[in-house]
């Protein structure tokens, strides 16, 4: 009987054998940071490898992984052959224990939910992980460590039958279904933001603030408390998943609802506002996520657009809802209308599975330990996550990387001043509408349509935008295209945005001219923010890669701040200007700005290669794929040696470790049947 030595990764007698063991005897080739289901004897990732039978679990991992090269050598029926079968599995334990020793690392710093979902989709939790470690310089954890999780317990989706608990699997009812939850609730948090704007006049009346500045702060804190909300809530989810983090902060901002209803003060209202929204910005934080969690690389940017259609429309619907309810009911009511839609948005919410794979997976390892007493089962999400880093990670990066990346610094500008002049229109329009031509709350708040318009054309018309960025050449190495082809849809944004502005600005007054002009200008301003919006979160991460989310995240705040403090200076901006000439102002102004995205589309190329972060970046995945091309070629050179030596072919669909489909060969001389180590489909077909 052979025995493995676990400590030194070798076969007594076998020390030296081997072409690898002598072409790599420090391992160099293996100390790499690459996913299990590249070596040999590794299942692939999507698939719960569990011993043939609960007797053979109870037993120790090295005796069955002995036996099963027992039994291949046996079968071979010739002392050579028994001898080249333990000389490639000498080699492939080498493999295996270094590589395995470099996987299950002490990540402090995981991706955040945005950063896995705009992740390269070939990318798996264990490439993540050295993403994560090369952020942060982590180092890996021994090969002992790594041993105490056999890859015969590992837990993961069952890649043979449609497995209910993977939610890119779920029924297209029910994914439609959690669509639609995500974006109902999204867009509740939103329309609170601007809804509050109809409300101005009767805020005023009631608590005697003749200045308008100071009851538009309620807009501000609200913006203010959605950016800081989205750094600090968006880390929980790595936590406690998705599902518990919607829930509570969701309940949590309805119920801070209440004391802006029941306000005595207008202080009281400017400060719960921002603690609302920093609860309520779980869902502009991690809404996007979620739908990446259910879709595919096929289907994701149908999803994305559905999703987007109501949060994009928020701001819209908010002084349109507002608009009737203020002047029908009372400014109070707006907020018991806010309160009803969140507490059906939890209700909804509440309908949700969860969706976050990595909190899926270590549910149902811990229900595996559980039920079957065995505490070797586990997945590849169950290394411990520092709460502190998460937070310290989530806070300080996004910053990092605005202050010190010349593309971020134009890029964030650009965004910036396009969303602050978004949120003027809810200062401007009703100057325009209620005190220069008469209009009341609610007919102003129709005003809003031609953006809302707008906004829908952006979406509907997203099959067009597609053709037109795939048009463009694909990067060979990817097969995706460049960042810059998101830039040329960008660059009609820019050029549709200014026009609806300026065209809006000289034709609102007079009030001779019909006020369908000016509002029919709303369309071209709506689908140019709607495409700066998209696309240029699209640049971002196709640019950033796995540091997309942060900088998503710098430039959410950066935008946001624009958002909430321009109209404070809007009311006397239009006051002192006019709306003609404070409109053109703010037109010119992004005029000015028309040539950032063209910049970025003919020369990002050459801005990126100049990236220290993104330089970084490529440096990285070109030694993963180097590590990968490596690992994959060993892998082929010994299965070719295993199936000379023993001269046995394996299935063509086995998978190793015992998962289904792999042939099982009893063992006489041992103890009961053990499942013999086959070999992976995917190499096999290289051989």
């Amino acid at each position: 009987m052979e025995t493995h030595d676990f400590a030194t990764g070798k076969t007594p007698g076998q020390d030296g054998q081997g072409e690898e063991a002598a072409q790599d005897p420090d391992h160099t080739e293996n100390s790499s940071t690459l996913d299990e289901k590249d070596s040999l004897e590794i299942a692939p990732a999507a698939e719960t490898r569990t011993p043939a039978s609960h007797r053979s679990r109870s037993r120790s991992w090295s005796r069955s992984r002995s036996r099963s090269r027992t039994t291949r050598s046996r079968r071979s029926g010739s002392r050579a052959s028994r001898q080249a079968a333990a000389a490639a599995a000498a080699a492939a334990d080498d493999n295996d224990d270094d590589d395995r020793s470099s996987l299950y690392t002490n990540n402090t710093d995981p991706l955040s939910p945005l950063e896995n979902a705009l992740s390269r989709p070939d990318h798996d939790a264990d490439y993540q992980e050295h993403v994560s470690r090369v952020r942060t310089g982590a180092t890996s954890t021994t090969a002992a460590s790594a041993w105490s999780r056999p890859p015969d317990f590992e837990v993961a989706f069952d890649a043979d039958r449609r497995d209910p608990a993977n939610p890119r699997e779920w029924p297209a009812w029910y994914q439609g279904w959690v669509i639609f939850a995500v974006s109902y609730s999204t867009w509740v948090v939103v329309l609170y933001s601007t809804s509050y704007t109809a409300t101005l006049p009767g805020l005023q009346a009631e608590f005697g603030e003749p200045d308008a500045t100071v009851v538009t702060l309620g807009v501000t804190t609200y913006l203010l408390g959605l950016a800081c909300g989205s750094l600090v809530v968006a880390p929980m989810s790595e936590l406690f998943g998705r599902r518990p983090v919607y829930l509570v902060c969701m309940s949590v901002s309805a119920l801070l609802v209440l004391p802006c209803a029941l306000a005595t003060s207008l202080g009281e209202i400017i400060a719960v506002r921002f603690f609302g929204a920093v609860f309520g910005a779980v869902m502009i934080c991690n809404g996007a996520g979620t739908i990446a969690d259910i879709s595919t690389e096929e289907n994701r940017a149908r999803f994305m657009s559905w999703w987007s259609i109501a949060p994009l429309n928020g701001p819209v619907t908010g002084p349109l809802i507002g608009g009737y309810v203020a002047q029908y009911l009372g400014w109070r009511w707006d907020n018991w209308i806010v309160l009803i839609l969140t507490g059906a948005a939890v209700l909804v919410m509440a309908t949700v599975r969860e969706t976050y794979v990595p909190q899926i997976l270590k549910h149902k390892a811990a229900r595996r330990r559980r039920d079957e007493g065995d505490e070797r089962y586990w997945c590849q999400y169950d290394s411990r996550k520092s709460t502190v880093e998460l937070m310290k990670v989530n806070l300080s990066r996004p910053f990092v990387l605005s202050f010190t990346e010349p593309i971020l610094w134009f890029f964030n500008i650009w965004i910036s001043v396009i969303y602050g002049i978004l949120y003027l229109c809810f200062v401007a329009y009703p100057i325009v509408f209620q005190q220069q031509r008469g209009w009341g709350p609610g007919q102003t708040g129709l005003s809003f349509v031609g953006i809302g318009i707008g906004t829908l054309i952006a979406i509907f018309l997203e099959p067009v935008w597609r053709k037109i960025i795939n048009s463009h050449g694909k990067d060979p190495e990817t097969g995706r295209v460049a960042p810059e082809a998101s830039a040329s849809i960008m660059c009609i944004g820019a050029v549709l945005t200014p026009i609806g502005q300026l065209v809006f600005s000289w034709t609102c007054v007079p009030t001779t001219i019909h006020w369908a002009i000016p509002i029919a200008f709303g369309i071209p301003f709506g689908c140019g923010n709607t495409l700066c919006f998209i696309y240029g979160s699209n640049y971002l991460a196709g640019a950033y890669g796995y540091f997309a989310a942060s900088a998503l995240a710098g430039n959410a705040v950066m935008r946001s701040i624009f958002g909430a403090t321009l109209p404070l200076a809007g009311t006397s901006m239009y006051k002192a200007m006019g709306p003609r000439y404070a409109g053109t102002f703010l037109g010119l102004l992004e005029v000015a700005l028309i040539p950032i995205p063209w910049i970025f589309y003919h020369r990002g190329e050459r801005i990126r290669a100049r990236s220290p972060v993104i330089s970084k970046m490529r440096e990285e995945q070109a030694k993963d794929d180097r590590k990968r091309a490596k690992v994959a070629a060993k892998n082929q050179r010994q299965q070719a040696q295993l199936v000379q030596g023993s001269g046995v072919v394996a299935a063509p669909d086995a998978v190793v470790g015992g998962a289904a489909g792999a042939p099982a060969a009893t063992s006489k001389g041992g103890r009961g049947e053990t499942t013999a180590v086959a070999v992976d489909a995917d190499l096999e077909k290289g051989v």
